[in-house]
């Protein structure tokens, strides 16, 4: 019989140290291998998200066979500082070599190792079995998201003078081979979205990747019994990060020419007074704020449809697979790993304007057969590949084959 597998989930974000969707898939993944019986470790740093200046989010609760080991240097933000500037986790080494001094594991996973720097990837020496999934574009982007001069979406490299412009200094380490040599640590490279493969071949970045999408664990009840519609009027839903890249002000102002439906938006970030003065006096546009992860159900279940107006190429965005578990239509930007969720689905929309996204708001705004079928069609997709039970089978038939690559066979297994 297999025993546990014993994972270690290395990350610079962890709830409630985090920001965004990388973190969430971190703590949903690690939830579910230990619902599977698996132990699962995991490593992040309390130091990197105080640099930002935000608050905590609320705690998530743990399953008792996940061990989270929330870094923190006494040197305090100096640590994640100087890894950025050196690619190498100078002050968590010391923490980082008693974890693995006190245990053994199967498989590291690495996602946002951003703050650690890519020396992280050599930890844990050959022993175990070695994955890095890139929720983001950090392997070929200084600034992660391939948002060029903090003005537009970056289709011809000029890094230098992009850091410059986003006040970042630069990284040298990124002009020498330490990236290309730590990625060689690394038994399996996955993706969220095959775009998101594509991009980092055509970047320059040459390793072979598997395809896996995200998933969502917990929401399949929502629209069965998704209990009181959250608002009088019935409405289209963002839910994400108020940020430029998101696209929130490019979605605002097009509501003054949406009759009949009001826009809920769900979140925070760094643009949210701003937002806010954009959409005084649209009418229909309100402001949700922060919304729990076990409050957004309902939100997704009575929307019309979820709008995702990102600006930039967005990996696999959680909120798309959210709003599909939910029976909730998708309108994208027809951009990035955004497409591919839509094409693969068969659950949603996609514009290239404002005209095309007015359309796509008349389309599903009403009763009809065509919300139906798109509903249907990507609630069926869900359960196909999106569920958590999908994600674990193909994950660990990820882990499966990339031990049998490396070991010549699978060591938890019985011989």
């Amino acid at each position: 019989m297999p025993r546990p597998i014993k994972f270690l989930q290395v990350t610079t974000f962890y709830p409630p140290h985090s920001f965004g969707g990388d973190a969430v898939y971190v703590h949903r993944l690690s939830q579910a291998l230990a619902d599977q019986g698996h132990e699962v470790d995991v490593v992040h740093c309390v130091d990197s998200f105080r640099l930002a200046g935000t608050p905590e989010g609320p705690p998530s609760p743990e399953h008792p066979r996940v061990t989270v080991h929330s870094l923190r240097s006494p040197y305090g933000v100096l640590s994640p500082l100087l890894s950025h500037q050196s690619g190498r986790p100078w002050l968590k080494d010391r923490s980082l070599g008693e974890l693995f001094r006190q245990r053994r594991f199967d498989v590291i996973h690495f996602h946002n190792i951003s703050l650690f720097g890519p020396r992280v990837l050599d930890a844990g020496g050959r022993d175990a079995v070695k994955l890095y999934t890139t929720h983001e574009y950090w392997l070929v982007c200084p600034t992660h998201v391939l948002w060029k001069f903090d003005r537009e979406l970056c289709r011809r490299p000029q890094c230098l003078g992009c850091v410059l412009r986003a006040g970042r200094p630069p990284q040298l380490w990124r002009y020498t081979n330490l990236l290309s040599n730590s990625a060689r640590s690394v038994d399996q490279f996955v993706a969220p979205s095959r775009f998101t493969a594509e991009l980092h071949a055509e970047r320059g970045f040459d390793r072979p990747f598997e395809y896996l999408p995200n998933f969502c664990d917990r929401a399949d009840a929502d629209w069965r019994d998704p209990g009181a519609r959250p608002n009088p009027r019935p409405y289209f839903l963002y839910v994400g990060r108020l940020e430029t890249i998101k696209g929130l002000q490019t979605l605002i102002p097009s509501w003054r020419r949406v009759d009949g439906f009001d826009l809920l938006v769900a979140g925070c970030g760094t643009l949210d007074q701003e937002m806010r003065a954009l959409a005084d006096g649209i009418p229909g546009v309100r402001f949700l704020g922060h919304v729990r992860q076990p409050d957004i159900g309902r939100f997704y279940a009575h929307a019309r449809a979820l709008i995702v107006p990102s600006l930039t190429y967005e990996v696999f965005a959680l909120v798309t697979v959210e709003a599909l578990a939910r029976k909730t239509p998708i309108i994208a930007r027809d951009l990035g790993g955004l497409t591919e969720v839509v094409a693969d689905s068969g659950g949603g929309l996609t514009y290239r304007d404002e005209a095309g996204l007015i359309e796509c708001v008349h389309t599903l705004g009403p009763d009809s057969d065509v919300r139906s079928e798109l509903a249907e069609s990507g609630y069926r997709y869900y359960t196909a590949y999106l569920t958590r039970e999908a994600h674990l089978n193909r994950y660990l038939e990820i882990v499966r084959n990339a031990a049998c690559a490396k070991f010549g066979r699978i060591p938890w297994e019985a011989q």
